[in-house]
């Protein structure tokens, strides 16, 4: 696999056997979890951890720089919710799911590896963010990413799962996102450990339907998501 072709900033190229190291790292993590990967899949998410590498220091994508690192904190953990959303979603034509607070595109970018049949659209406040995710989806091929410099509340488009990675509070997620939501559309929180006070403190027209535990490979840490869904879609003004 070569990156020769990628933006040279930050790290510079890796050796080529960093990347057949993570290469075989992503497989068998996605194998733990259950997500079929392609040759050529595996070759974008690999190219994806590079162009995070590169562009992280220089635009300060993320704190977390070390390759194994990148490897199981970003991508695994974001992959780890695929067949959640599959089963979720079963198997609908063509969804569209809104990522707020994408930061460096997690976890719309490797949803958007993953399933080219999503239309994901990464949404954040800080434009070089969503520069980066635009020239991700280039660099890649991704005709089904897309990257959206602006604040979540000002968003005018609609979507089937509206999802968060450590975004904020749920509260504060599900006012800021509830125009997003077309019926039946729900709310996706990736969160660490079951945020039973947040979902104690959530409005009484949003419904917790259902908290997973997760076990991200190699990653020591609480993994749970959480769906919301409105037992209401107008509420009253």
């Amino acid at each position: 696999m070569s990156l020769a072709g990628s933006e040279g900033l930050g790290q510079g190229l890796w050796p080529e056997d960093l990347l057949r190291e993570l290469s075989a790292g992503l497989v068998e993590g996605a194998v733990h979890l259950g997500v079929a990967l392609s040759e050529l899949q595996v070759d974008q998410l690999t190219r994806y951890l590079h162009m995070m590498a590169q562009w992280g220091r220089v635009y300060n994508l993320t704190a977390i720089l070390e390759p194994q690192a990148m490897l199981t904190h970003h991508v695994l953990d974001s992959l780890v919710v695929v067949p959640h959303l599959d089963a979720h979603l079963n198997s609908a034509p063509v969804p569209h799911i809104v990522d707020v607070g994408s930061g460096a595109g997690l976890p719309g970018v490797v949803l958007a590896v993953t399933r080219p049949n999503w239309h994901i659209t990464c949404v954040d406040a800080v434009a070089k963010k969503a520069a980066f995710v635009q020239q991700v989806a280039a660099a890649l091929g991704l005709a089904n990413l897309t990257g959206v410099h602006s604040r979540v509340e000002a968003l005018r488009l609609t979507a089937d799962v509206v999802v968060s990675r450590a975004f904020a509070s749920l509260t504060d997620f599900v006012a800021c996102t509830e125009h997003l939501l077309k019926p039946p559309g729900v709310w996706l929180a990736m969160k660490g450990q079951e945020p039973r006070s947040e979902i104690e403190a959530l409005p009484s027209d949003t419904e917790v339907f259902h908290v997973e535990p997760l076990t991200v490979p190699a990653l020591h840490a609480e993994r749970c998501l959480v769906w919301m869904r409105q037992l209401k879609q107008v509420r009253p003004i």
